[in-house]
């Protein structure tokens, strides 16, 4: 979706507002891809609030499936995004602005998708669990241990004893 900023930044108290559904199919973060179950409306608005300047609001709510960090089970996880972002004009724009708002400003044309994109990944979730207690999967064979006990040993020896331990299996008679 893109919108034509050029009335917003040069027209004192200028607005302009609209909505559509978002595309997204999925969503990509750190090299791996996923799913969007449920898109939303976007709305958006954009006011001048200073020659040159323009604050952007932006609103969306879509469902996406991740997996897991223990267990690796889909997740539906919802993305509630409210967006305010100020924007300047490519003429009165400091440096640093601009490249700030680079990545979803191309001239006086606002990416709007590219603008949400950016914000998911700023706030992507740091863990994601299936439920609070999961239990993972079996470090042995690989098992949802959600589902139930799968009866491998999973004893770990104390790494701070395996020299003590050395002695005893060295002296061990047969």
């Amino acid at each position: 979706m893109l919108v034509d900023l050029t009335d917003v930044f040069i027209s004192e108290g200028k607005t302009v507002a609209g909505g559509d559904f978002c595309g997204f199919t999925e969503l990509k973060y750190k090299g791996m891809s996923y799913p969007v179950k449920e898109n939303g409306k976007v709305f958006w608005k954009a006011a001048n609030v200073a020659p040159g300047k323009a604050l952007a609001e932006v609103s969306v709510k879509l469902t996406a499936l991740l997996a897991c960090d223990r267990c690796l089970g889909e997740v539906e996880y919802p993305f509630d995004l409210r967006i305010v972002r100020e924007l300047s004009s490519p003429e009165g724009a400091k440096e640093e602005e601009l490249e700030e708002q680079g990545t979803f400003m191309e001239g006086y044309t606002l990416h709007i998708e590219r603008l949400i994109e950016n914000e998911i990944m700023t706030s992507w979730p740091m863990k994601v669990l299936c439920r609070s207690d999961c239990k993972g999967l079996c470090p042995v064979c690989g098992k949802d241990l959600n589902t139930g006990a799968c009866g491998c040993d999973t004893f770990v020896p104390d790494p701070r004893m395996a020299a003590i331990m050395d002695v005893f299996n060295a002296n061990k008679e047969v």
